[in-house]
């Protein structure tokens, strides 16, 4: 399991513009690069990202082999009731890891 750190804010009022930032860390490997054995690296990258608040979702990012290791995205989303935002990374060889936060709306 990769090491994810979410930063937002606890408490919002309603309608209020959220920052939302997150950095998993993965290796990244494009496939591309040879090892200590000359061989090449076997691809490994995290592909997507998702973040949904209560079950709706709120923003996504396709990635690709150009994305340096640890991607860090930052986005923002509109605070509309106290809920819970679900991030969830998905990639190569089956890697697949979900956390969750919540925010209390008032």
């Amino acid at each position: 399991m990769a090491r994810a750190l979410i930063n937002l804010p606890k408490t919002a009022r309603a309608g209020a513009v959220i920052e939302i930032k997150t950095l998993i860390s993965h290796p990244m490997e494009t496939g591309y690069r040879p090892g200590p054995d000359g061989r090449l690296i076997p691809r490994n990258i995290i592909t997507e990202f998702v973040c949904t608040y209560d079950g709706d979702e709120v923003f996504r990012a396709e990635l690709s082999p150009a994305s340096a290791a640890n991607p860090y995205l930052t986005f923002t989303a509109v605070a509309t009731k106290t809920g819970t935002l679900r991030f969830t990374w998905t990639g190569d060889n089956g890697f697949s890891q979900t956390e969750e936060m919540p925010i209390t709306v008032t």
